[in-house]
C-alpha cells in the first residue's frame, strides 16, 4: 500500500471495529503489501484493509465461510462481529481471528502437505466461479509486455520471461489433467502456525488449476509427502511460478522489500532450471 495511504488505512480499521463495539485504541502493522494487515488492540482482532477497488474481498470473504463449515485448514473470521465486508473512508476492511504464533514456528514438510492435502479435498467439494490460473499468468505476460510498467527490465530479461510465460502456459495446458479449485499462493508466508494447527490465510488468490501449481509456491520437500504428484508437470509449474512472482518484482509500483534484487537473482533461477531441465521456451 502507498505510504500515504497507510494512516487513513489504520484509521478505517480502527473505526470500523469501535462501530462494532470492539475495543480499539491501538493498531499494529503486521504485514503491508497490496493490503495492509494490522493487529487491533486490546480486542485482538486481525484486520484486513485494501482500497475499495479491491472488491475480491467479498469473495475471500464468502470462501472462507463455506471453508470453515468444513472444518478446513484455514484462517477463521472474527466470530464476535458480522462476517462481511466493511466500507469506510474509501478502503473495505475484513476482520479475521488473530491467532498467537504457535512455538516452535517451524513446520515440517510432511505436515505442510498434510494440510494443504486437506484444504484440496475440501475445495473439490466447492462450486464457485474463480479466475483459471492461466488468468493469471496472462497478468504477468502483460505486464512483462509493458515497458511503461516494467521499465527497468533490459531487453533479454523481458524476452526471456515472456517466452517462459507463453510456453510453460501452453505445455501445461497442453497436458489436459484434471483441475480443481486451489488456494493460488500456498507459499510459506500464507501458512500460519498456531495452537489450532497449521492454517492457510489469503484467499483472494484462488483459482482453478492443477494441484501441481499449488505445490510450486511450497517448498520443494513439501511435494515428497503429497500424493499421487505428477513430477513432470510440477517441475514445469515451478518455473512458471518463479516467472511470475520475477515479473511482479519488476512492476515500477511494486513494494516488496528488496524486490528489485529478488527480481535479479531469481532470473538467474530461471535461465539455470530451463537449462537443467532442456526447456526450450521459444516454441
Amino acid at each position: 500500500m502507498q505510504a500515504a495511504e497507510v494512516p487513513r488505512a489504520v484509521a478505517a480499521a480502527m473505526s470500523t471495529a469501535s462501530s462494532l463495539d470492539l475495543a480499539v485504541d491501538d493498531a499494529i502493522v503486521l504485514h503491508d503489501s497490496n493490503k495492509l494487515t494490522l493487529r487491533l488492540l486490546p480486542c485482538d482482532v486481525l484486520a484486513r484493509v485494501a482500497p475499495v477497488a479491491h472488491q475480491v474481498a467479498k469473495f475471500e470473504v464468502e470462501l472462507a465461510q463455506r471453508l470453515a463449515e468444513s472444518e478446513s485448514p484455514v484462517a477463521a473470521l472474527e466470530p464476535r462481529v458480522e462476517p462481511r465486508v466493511y466500507e469506510r473512508d474509501g478502503f473495505v476492511v475484513t476482520l479475521w481471528t488473530y491467532y498467537e504464533p504457535a512455538t516452535p514456528r517451524e513446520v515440517s514438510p510432511a505436515d505442510y502437505a498434510n494440510a494443504l492435502e486437506r484444504l484440496h479435498a475440501d475445495m473439490r467439494k466447492l462450486d464457485v466461479p474463480t479466475p483459471h490460473f492461466t488468468d493469471r499468468v496472462e497478468q504477468a505476460q502483460q505486464l512483462v509486455a509493458s515497458r511503461d510498467r516494467t521499465p527497468a527490465l533490459a531487453d533479454a530479461d523481458r524476452e526471456l520471461l515472456g517466452n517462459t510465460l507463453r510456453s510453460l502456459r501452453r505445455v501445461i495446458g497442453e497436458r489436459g489433467g484434471a483441475e480443481q479449485l486451489l488456494h493460488g499462493e500456498p507459499h510459506p508466508g500464507n501458512l500460519l502456525t498456531t495452537k489450532n494447527g497449521l492454517l492457510f490465510i489469503d484467499l483472494e488468490t484462488c483459482c482453478r488449476g492443477p494441484v501441481e501449481f499449488d505445490l510450486a509456491h511450497a517448498p520443494e520437500e513439501v511435494s515428497e509427502h503429497y500424493p499421487g504428484v505428477n513430477q513432470g508437470l510440477l517441475r514445469e509449474c515451478r518455473i512458471l511460478v518463479l516467472a511470475m512472482i520475477t515479473t511482479w518484482r519488476w512492476d515500477r509500483g511494486d513494494q516488496y522489500p528488496n524486490g528489485r534484487r529478488l527480481g535479479t537473482e531469481w532470473l538467474s533461477q530461471i535461465r539455470v532450471a530451463l537449462d537443467r531441465k532442456g526447456l526450450d521456451t521459444h516454441g
